[in-house]
């Protein structure tokens, strides 16, 4: 797990006024909380946050936040953006120990082409994008992979087949679906039109054998 080093300044005032002025500035207001620590304003310059996130940790990155020389690991608790914009409008850290588990969202990604399902017009449907799981912060993963190659129509994959990093619980129950092969209502629908065609037609078939006797036997 990669770690960033993240320089804070404390002491800023509080309210809309001065938030204003310090997004103005290029600096984004935050606060550092846990521990049994009592929670201090700060604000972070908006360009270091941005490239703290963009390692492959994304938001799980192990971040020393710095004040005047001195750090303290930290994880990105919870991050609020503009509606229109979209750019960071406040941000919360929480201090931890490297020693101690935390709990934190781990993004799952699919591996593989579920052929079965794709040869039958089906699709696979997601019904977890991310895992919570319990870890030490050096230890949380940056992702985890789930292997769809052999997923059928009908099946489902869930917790249980994820594999975990040692040290990594997960904090869902193993039972709980993450995939499933599910077969569309259109797909249902152009399935039941070609049996109709393709049953009409032999029936067209079969008549049009029996005029032909006839008109034999005649």
């Amino acid at each position: 797990m990669q770690e960033v080093v993240l320089p804070l300044e404390l002491g800023r005032a509080t309210g809309s006024g001065p938030s204003r002025r310090l997004r103005l500035q290029g600096k984004v207001p935050a606060t550092v909380y846990g521990l049994g620590k009592g929670a201090v304003t700060a604000s972070v310059d908006y360009r270091a946050l941005r490239g703290a996130l963009s390692t492959e940790a994304g938001l799980n990155v192990v971040l020393n936040l710095d004040v005047a020389g001195r750090q303290e690991m930290a994880l990105v608790k919870e991050m609020q953006r503009h509606p229109l914009r979209g750019d960071v409008t406040h941000v919360d850290f929480l201090r931890v120990e490297p020693d101690s588990d935390v709990a934190v969202e781990v993004p799952i990604r699919l591996a593989g082409q579920a052929a079965a399902v794709l040869d039958m017009n089906g699709i696979v449907e997601r019904s977890l994008d991310t895992l919570r799981v319990l870890a030490k912060p050096r230890s949380i993963p940056n992702e985890l992979v789930l292997d769809v190659s052999e997923l059928t129509v009908g099946s489902t994959l869930t917790v249980a087949d994820l594999e975990l990093p040692a040290g990594v619980t997960a904090l869902v129950d193993e039972s709980a679906p993450v995939v499933s092969g599910i077969i569309t209502r259109s797909a249902l629908e152009a399935a039941a039109e070609a049996e109709a065609e393709e049953a009409e037609a032999e029936s067209e078939g079969d008549g049009d054998g029996e005029g032909a006797a006839e008109d034999d036997s005649g």
